[in-house]
């Protein structure tokens, strides 16, 4: 798939998303208010915070998608994964806060405190966006993957997040409304365990991300891929000072191999050549590829 192809599928993905988190955010703020939960408004938060991330993708997937320049000669993809990681430290900080105001109340409600019954809009709001999100992650994850997106993805997570804390609000607020009074605490214990769900998906991105960053070379199993495809030429020997990292969509892949010192540089020429084709059939159009030839002498054998 051509780039611009990929950064239109991307952005159709993103907005789509964010149309329905903006309707969500309206929806769920009012529900939270109206109904007086504390589970509603921590999920209304959230949703607010999955608007932002939309933004984000847009924006930065249309930064990654241009063209290598003089001063990116490795093009841009970094700042796809740049993305993923600011979507990754928001569900943190959005996790931790909504935590904070959990168990703010809960405390509050040992103590003897008397907390507000939440209302049915709550309940309505919170079962609306199970199904809502749960409809947009499997679209987005399945898009992700196709497009091998890894912004795409974590935004997919994103909407998953929202939709198990949507799970959490909503039995949270349904027990809160059927038990009655005594189990009232059981809206801002749903909040809390909102908070754990952001918590939770918002490490599993800001990882990779993290790894992508520090320049971590790829998979042991990538990389046993590689030299199996590089050792099955004729005339390829001492497969060595293999270096791979990923950046953005595409894999960056650099080693060193020995040729007969008879060869001449027109076949040797050809041979990298196919090798760089049979690399890119299997790992992608743009991947990065650089092969160093040694002549093979008592040094290099």
């Amino acid at each position: 798939m051509k780039e611009t192809e990929r950064n239109k599928r991307i952005y159709k993905i993103t907005v789509i998303g964010s149309i329905v988190n903006l309707l969500l955010i309206v929806f769920k703020f009012t529900a939270g208010i109206l109904g007086r939960s504390s589970a509603m408004i921590a999920d209304a938060v959230h949703s607010l915070s999955d608007f932002i991330t939309d933004v984000i993708v847009i924006a930065f997937v249309k930064i990654s998608g241009r063209p290598n320049d003089k001063d990116h000669e490795y093009g841009h993809g970094k700042y796809e994964t740049l993305a993923a990681l600011l979507i990754g430290v928001i569900l943190l900080l959005v996790g931790l806060g909504i935590a904070y105001g959990g168990i703010t109340s809960i405390i509050s409600a040992i103590r003897g405190e008397s907390l507000q019954a939440p209302g049915m809009i709550a309940l309505i709001g919170a079962l609306a966006s199970i199904v809502l999100k749960e409809v947009l992650y499997q679209y987005t994850v399945m898009e992700g993957r196709r497009l091998k997106s890894d912004a795409v993805i974590a935004n997919a997570w994103h909407h998953r997040s929202d939709a198990m804390s949507s799970v959490a609000s909503a039995t949270g607020i349904g027990g809160a409304i059927l038990l009655g009074d005594k189990w009232t605490i059981l809206d801002p214990v749903a909040g809390v365990l909102v908070s754990i769900f952001i918590i939770i998906t918002s490490l599993q991105l800001i990882k990779p991300s993290l790894d992508e960053l520090m320049e971590r070379s790829l998979p042991e199993s990538t990389e046993l891929e590689i030299r199996k495809i590089v050792e099955g030429f004729n005339g390829v020997y001492n497969f060595h000072n293999l270096y791979t990292r990923k950046i953005g969509e595409y894999y960056a892949i650099e080693f060193a191999i020995c040729m007969d010192a008879k060869v001449s540089v027109k076949e040797a020429h050809e041979t990298i050549c196919i090798i760089e084709d049979r690399l890119r059939e299997r790992f992608g159009n743009n991947t990065h590829i650089m092969i160093h030839v040694e002549p093979l002498d008592e040094t290099c054998s």
